[in-house]
């Protein structure tokens, strides 16, 4: 597709220096992430960026790789006045193109809008998800023992824990949760059976709101005594985009005031079947993340 202006004919590797017209798209967006979020791809992945002829950024894709075995592509974004040009899909083929040629399989976390785009280019539905939201109640936590013992995550816990989550996941993502740890301190949690890690949850600041998770568990009393915890310790809007086969949790969070805000569906390319272990998968760490 030809454009008026040449310079969107390409696109190259986002600058740290840009980072204020990156977090420009987001804020147009009305979407969440913060620098701090930006930073995660220019560390551990890869952002291309379009630019126009004044060199300011108009579009952008990520991606993210999880422990050579996949890749998240992410922060797809084109501001108003150049969509319609074709940048989105010339970035994700960009993407798709790297990735693959780099032997990971691309993943996304597909909106409606997105999902038969992403479709038409050879990614394949697995599971879905729900963001919920909430501005409201906060929780007191309802002690249910079930032999759990919860609390702070220690230095001690990190290397266990990023094991477990690795197992979980898919591939080890220790250096994308190391970059999560501090940002929500009070809702960072760990689950133990005796010796052995039950579960554990994470959190994020966002420009909007908190994001909590991921939440990993063996099963939903773990789950829901981690995540009745980090309720109560964080304070304004939250977001939570959990699986919609967690119904059980799901009750509980519309219980306490969440309601939908959208649905996502996890897509990995050119295969039906995902990397991740739904029965321990209760919410991702955002649909840029996994």
């Amino acid at each position: 597709m030809a454009h008026s202006d040449p310079a969107l004919a390409h696109e190259s590797p986002l600058r740290e220096s840009e980072l204020a017209d990156a977090e420009a798209l987001v804020r147009e967006a009305g979407w969440n992430q913060t620098a701090a979020d930006w930073r995660i791809f220019l560390d551990l992945g890869t952002v291309y960026a379009v630019r126009d002829s004044t060199g300011r950024v108009v579009a952008t894709a990520a991606t993210l790789p999880h422990g050579g075995r996949f890749a998240w592509i992410s922060m797809v974004l084109v501001t108003s006045h150049v969509r319609r040009q074709g940048l989105a899909r010339r970035l994700m083929n960009r993407c798709i193109h790297d990735l693959t040629a780099n032997s990971l399989v691309p993943v996304l976390d597909a909106t409606p809008a997105g999902r038969a785009v992403y479709s038409a280019l050879g990614f394949k539905d697995t599971w879905g998800f729900h963001r919920l939201a909430s501005a409201g109640q906060r929780p007191q936590p309802r002690i249910v023992d079930g032999g759990l013992i919860i609390r702070a995550i220690t230095d001690a816990d990190w290397p266990a824990l990023c094991t477990y989550d690795a197992a979980a996941f898919g591939a080890d993502r220790g250096a994308v949760l190391a970059r999560l740890r501090g940002r929500v301190p009070p809702a960072e949690l760990i689950a133990y059976r005796g010796d052995r890690i039950a579960g554990f949850l994470l959190g994020r600041d966002g420009r909007s709101a908190t994001q909590l998770g991921p939440l990993v568990a063996d099963d939903d009393l773990a789950a829901q005594q981690l995540l009745l915890r980090g309720l109560a310790a964080v304070e304004g809007a939250i977001y939570i985009d959990l699986a919609d086969a967690k119904a059980e949790l799901r009750q509980m969070l519309e219980e306490f005031g969440f309601a939908p805000q959208r649905p996502l569906t996890r897509m990995v390319y050119r295969r039906t079947e995902s990397f991740d272990d739904p029965r321990r998968t209760f919410a991702v760490a955002g649909p840029e993340l996994g």
